[in-house]
């Protein structure tokens, strides 16, 4: 049994080391027949995003980041409802895609594809043909005996499992399990699912009796994950992360959607289909549209189609009881993993200056700021809580606490407020190279809209009245003034962001706007032309930011070789 002279947090952290280690040794290699994946898909929500994917891919296979010989395929959704998202919550990841987002560790920087692809070195070879579905924006650690390994052999679909409280419940799916006969605690077991809770209340958990009560078992520590290696002195449920389907399973769904055609509703992965498993499963989630993100007429007859079509299918449960489930999905997450003194900066071996040129950082009551292949001034300053990725600071460049700095480069004098998030965009327009920084709190909901122009009142910029904000911009409130849906006004399609000839203009004119929100002093944009972040997004040159990353690396490749 795994960690029985071993603490919890050791083994953890030693097990995925090993498994980095085994990644960082097929890397650039060819790897042998049932050796590793034989496809890695990864999903698009449009065809910019599927350039953005495929180019990236191939300067990975090009550098040798990726191990060799295997399909790697990008799928654009088809036309109708989208299952691929924007990164609203975490911006910087919008342009680019949240698989390649940025981890502080590794040479060549680790980006989250390599990390999904290292955490899972174990699976392929103890795998039935099917399909495994991940998410862009998690991270599944866990620790298990020398010489057990993970199983996805049994027909039907498997779910992995983790200890989580009852409130971390609440925003992820929650396994009832079958009565086990086995009384013995062990960091792996194999279970099976009577039903399953999607964001269930902690009422609905009660009542379907997914709630564990603590054994004779050792408290662990809470504070390292969303989910962590646990038993609790208090109440527990089972959460969810990845899952696999069989061969079967998943021609069974392919021959349903295409007989089906064109979705004309948000069909989710989780919610639709592993609601649908297991002895105890009935059909009146389907009526339940609470946790709907858009809410379509068809939405209630597809989901009860689905669940009789899925209907008596088996779903087994892979109970890891040392393991954590991390979600990266939004600024503050970002933050909190990549610069406190987080049990995740541990296991991975995260380093706060990775791959970078930089002064020394300070420290302050165990946070740091957290350098990612970036070239900075020995004279400019990052305060500690904060991240700055691909970008270049001049030597009279101030970072306050909290703030996210991605593909900027500032080399004039500029102070960021605390709590500042900037991230710079190549554009092509016209024909022409552009370039217009989003700039906002990291605070900011993005995705919080309204309906009418009367309505935008209730949207906060920096923490400050949007209508406040356009004052000080010297900007009219005017249907003109948002881009895209008209009944959907919202910070991500506010045209208030300036498009500029030269990245660093770019990144000190937005700079400004913030400055001028922060001391209520006016900055007029109303001579600029001004994209919203939608907008910048259909407008994107990813060549060109491929471009300045590389030439990023490449100058500090060669300064660590003189």
């Amino acid at each position: 049994m795994a960690g029985a002279h071993v603490p919890p947090g050791l083994s953890l952290r030693e097990a995925t080391q090993q498994k980095l280690q085994r990644f960082s040794e097929l890397r650039g290699k060819p790897v042998a027949a049932g050796e590793f994946w034989d496809i890695v898909a990864i999903t698009a929500a449009d065809e910019k995003q599927e350039l953005a994917y495929k180019q990236q891919l191939s300067e990975k296979l090009k550098k040798k980041e990726l191990p060799l010989g295997v399909q790697y395929h990008v799928f654009v959704d088809p036309a109708g409802a989208k299952i691929g998202g924007y990164s609203q919550r975490l911006p910087n990841a919008s342009a680019l895609g949240k698989i390649f987002t940025a981890l502080p560790f590794g040479n060549p920087i680790y980006q989250m594809l390599e990390l999904k692809l290292a955490m899972y070195i174990d699976f392929p070879s103890h795998m039935n043909p099917g399909i495994l579905v991940t998410c862009a924006d998690d991270i599944e650690l866990y620790s298990i005996g020398e010489s057990e390994f993970i199983s996805f052999d049994k027909p039907g679909f498997t779910a992995l499992a983790h200890p989580s409280s009852l409130t971390v419940g609440t925003t992820h799916g929650v396994f009832v399990l079958e009565p086990s006969n086995c009384l013995e605690y062990r960091d792996l077991e194999y279970r099976c699912c009577h039903r399953f809770l999607h964001k269930p209340s902690i009422e609905r958990m009660c009542q379907c009796n997914a709630v564990y009560r603590p054994g004779n078992f050792s408290q662990q520590d809470l504070s390292g994950g969303d989910t962590a290696s646990l038993k609790f002195e208090s109440e527990y449920v089972y959460t969810d992360s990845l899952f696999y389907m069989d061969h079967k399973s998943a021609k069974k769904l392919l021959a349903f959607y295409e007989k089906i055609g064109t979705l004309n509703c948000e069909i989710d992965a989780y919610g639709d289909f592993l609601q649908a498993l297991g002895s105890g499963a009935t059909v009146e989630y389907t009526r339940n549209t609470s946790n709907v993100t858009k809410e379509e007429s068809d939405l209630v007859d597809m989901r009860q189609r689905i669940f009789h079509l899925l209907k008596g299918t088996s779903l087994n449960v892979v109970v890891l009881n040392n393991s954590k489930f991390y979600h990266i999905g939004t600024t503050e997450e970002y933050l909190c993993h990549f610069t406190s003194a987080s049990s995740l900066k541990s296991e991975l071996g995260l380093q706060s200056i990775a791959f970078s040129i930089s002064p020394a950082i300070p420290e302050c009551f165990g946070n740091t700021s957290c350098i990612i292949q970036s070239i900075l001034d020995s004279r400019c300053s990052v305060s500690p809580g904060s991240v700055v990725e691909y970008s270049r600071l001049g030597p009279d460049v101030s970072v306050g606490e909290n703030c996210i700095i991605s593909g900027s480069s500032i080399i004039t004098t500029a102070v960021l407020p605390a709590y500042s998030f900037v991230c710079s965009l190549s554009l092509k327009m016209n024909g022409h190279l552009k370039y217009s920084t989003m700039a906002f709190g990291v605070q900011d909901n993005l995705k919080r809209n309204v309906k009418t122009l009367s309505d935008i009142k209730s949207l906060q910029f920096f923490g400050v009245c949007f209508l406040s904000c356009l004052d000080i911009w010297n900007l009219k409130v005017t249907e003109e003034l948002f881009s895209g849906n008209k009944t959907c006004l919202s910070l991500w399609n506010a045209r208030i962001f300036p498009v500029c000839t030269s990245l660093n203009d770019s990144v000190t004119t937005s700079i400004k706007m913030l400055n001028a929100v922060q001391s209520k002093s006016a900055f007029s944009l109303n001579n600029c032309k001004l994209l919203s972040i939608e907008e910048m997004l259909a407008y994107k040159d990813v060549e060109d930011m491929i471009t300045y990353r590389e030439k990023i690396f490449l100058e500090i490749t060669l300064s660590r070789k003189l």
